[in-house]
């Protein structure tokens, strides 16, 4: 696919005039050294620009040009395509984080905002889209697949099947079917999962994926459904079962640990896989502000052993491929004039930043402010009455129950145990913590499914966020009943957000008013929001496990995936479908 703004002939005519020396360049960048991901070369090469269009690249020789860029001792690259994102996750709005990754790099990413569709509906889509448009970010948007990730295991705020994603799929905005998270509903050809890959397959467009944990016959059967992509790795043996399979990878950074063992198993491949691409997948406002989006993604995979070209290959040229942007991804003629300028390649420092042929960013920051928002902010959406510390006790009859319990974050795991009963409420064991799951959305009554969690730590005080994947109910973990009553009610009176609560008062509270996911707000002052929360959540723990406390929590009621997580219907097994409507056993 070609972009109709560069096929203009008036454009093209002055392209091939000013390459030819008939006519000046827009912009000339003098004297350095291209990074050729195509041929992984290093050359000294002038790179002139017309319009939105790299018009020439030519051995250094005197030229004309309306503004002329030093380059001397700099890299030219392509602009950096993130594959995978969900911008919700930086916690601002799209303009926040277009002026937070462009004087990174990143010129492109492809969006999947499951979230806000998980909220709003297509008017969540619709949002999405208007608030992308005349950005210096190039920001394709994908048609949410799984509203919700897991039908009949939890409830969101809005329900997509064939109808909505032959809608979305019909706006120009639309390049593709976002991560498809319902491997189930996918394996076993049930009607609404066929009929959502079916539409991005009927018309011609990608389909994305969400494999975790798949192998073998069923990795096989979910690409033979009609699935492109996955970014769910877990291992190196993992990622090369996917490139294996022909998946196209989008290797993730959000999951540092795994990186290690990504770049050793694609160290035994003769070449670099031309369907490995790179994404962030999710990266929080703080780590965003401090570190950087994808290019700290090639930064981390460089240290890690992956040569540094390989890894601008993989984010720019394979990303274009496998987008079908044939514009994209190139510093050659003909293609758009995406680039970055970079003072170290070894460190990937970035000097200089173009998007379509303007300049806008220099040494990190924004040549030019962003506009304002082209919409308006999207309506109050936490529809959950105040709550009570009794809404927070796990009510039972008789002196002792018998517990089912999800044991373990994020691998989670069936367990039981005992409890005894004292004023009408089981007692937790040691160890045990509660987790609440309120709906808050407005479609289904807005009553605390508690379900108990163990090996989550030792808990003093309480966790509450609207950031719940992926359906985003209110979310509250503790095992205090006044702490987790204070910390939601927080998030109820600002609209939502992240708190944290401890003595029954409110420590920390990150306010999140856009579908109770996002702030508008510049990148550093939510980051530094963040922070606090995180710092107020590790003070409340001991927490035994890599993984962020409070990445944990925003993950713990994402069905989807295998195991039992505790939602909004009760506690339900992505492996099995099954749902119990509470924690407590049947004698």
């Amino acid at each position: 696919m070609q972009p109709q703004d560069l096929n203009d002939p008036g454009l093209r005519d002055r392209a091939v005039r000013a390459a030819r020396a008939q006519a000046p360049f827009d912009v000339l960048i003098e004297g350095g050294t291209l990074v050729d991901v195509a041929t992984g070369e290093l050359r000294l090469a002038d790179i002139g620009l017309v319009g939105p269009l790299i018009a020439s690249v030519h051995p250094p020789a005197p030229a004309k040009a309306a503004l002329r860029i030093d380059a001397r001792g700099q890299f030219v690259a392509p602009g950096l395509i993130d594959t995978h994102m969900h911008i919700e996750s930086s916690m601002v709005t799209p303009r926040r984080f277009a002026a937070a990754v462009v004087p990174q790099g990143t010129t492109t990413i492809c969006w999947d905002p499951h979230e806000l569709a998980n909220v709003m509906g297509l008017d969540g889509v619709r949002w999405a889209v208007a608030a992308s448009r005349d950005l210096p970010l190039r920001v394709l948007v994908l048609a949410p697949s799984c509203v919700p990730s897991a039908p009949g295991l939890e409830r969101a705020g809005a329900s997509f099947g064939g109808d909505e994603l032959r809608e979305l799929l019909s706006w120009p905005e639309i390049v593709g079917v976002a991560e498809v998270m319902d491997m189930r509903g996918v394996l076993s050809r049930g009607a609404k999962m066929r009929a959502v890959v079916g539409e991005g397959l009927a018309a011609s467009k990608l389909v994305c994926g969400h494999a975790r944990g798949l192998a073998g016959a069923d990795l096989q059967a979910f690409a033979a459904a009609g699935i492109a992509t996955d970014h769910e790795i877990t291992s190196g043996e993992d990622l090369l079962a996917r490139l294996r399979a022909g998946f196209s990878v989008e290797l993730r950074g959000s999951h540092d640990a795994v990186l290690p063992g990504a770049v050793a198993a694609l160290r035994t491949l003769p070449v670099l896989p031309s369907t490995l691409t790179l994404c962030t997948d999710d990266v929080f406002p703080d780590d965003l502000a401090a570190a950087g989006g994808l290019i700290d993604v090639l930064r981390r995979l460089a240290r890690h052993g992956m040569p540094v070209l390989d890894a601008l290959r993989a984010a720019t040229l394979n990303a274009a491929h496998h987008l079908g942007r044939r514009d994209l991804g190139l510093v050659a003629p003909g293609r758009r004039a995406d680039l970055m300028l970079l003072s170290d390649l070894s460190a990937l420092r970035v000097a200089h930043v173009f998007a379509s042929g303007r300049h806008v960013a220099r040494d990190g920051n924004l040549l030019a402010a962003i506009r304002p928002d082209p919409v308006a902010l999207p309506p109050a959406s936490v529809r959950v009455p105040h709550l009570s510390i009794e809404d927070f006790r796990l009510h039972a009859a008789g002196p002792r129950v018998r517990l089912r319990t999800v044991d373990t974050p994020r691998f989670t795991a069936w367990g039981e145990a005992e409890a005894e009963v004292a004023d009408g409420a089981a007692v937790l064991p040691d160890k045990a913590i509660l987790m609440a799951v309120i709906h808050r959305h407005g479609a289904a009554p807005a009553r605390p499914v508690l379900g108990v969690l163990r090996n989550w730590g030792a808990w003093r005080g309480a966790l509450a966020t609207t950031v719940a994947h992926d359906a985003h109910n209110l979310v509250v973990l503790g095992r205090d009943p006044a702490d987790m009553a204070a910390a939601a009610n927080a998030l109820i009176a600002c609209q939502g957000g992240v708190a944290v609560a401890a003595g029954g008062q409110v420590r920390a509270l990150l306010e999140l008013p856009v579908c109770g996911l996002l702030a508008d707000a510049p990148i550093a002052e939510v980051g530094a929001g963040f922070a606090r929360v995180r710092r107020a959540a590790e003070a409340i723990v001991d927490w035994p496990w890599p993984l962020p406390v409070v990445k944990a929590a925003m993950g713990a009621s994402l069905a989807c995936n295998p195991g039992p997580h505790v939602t909004d219907l009760g506690i339900a097994d992505g492996s099995t479908g099954q749902v119990f409507a509470d924690s407590l056993c049947q004698n």
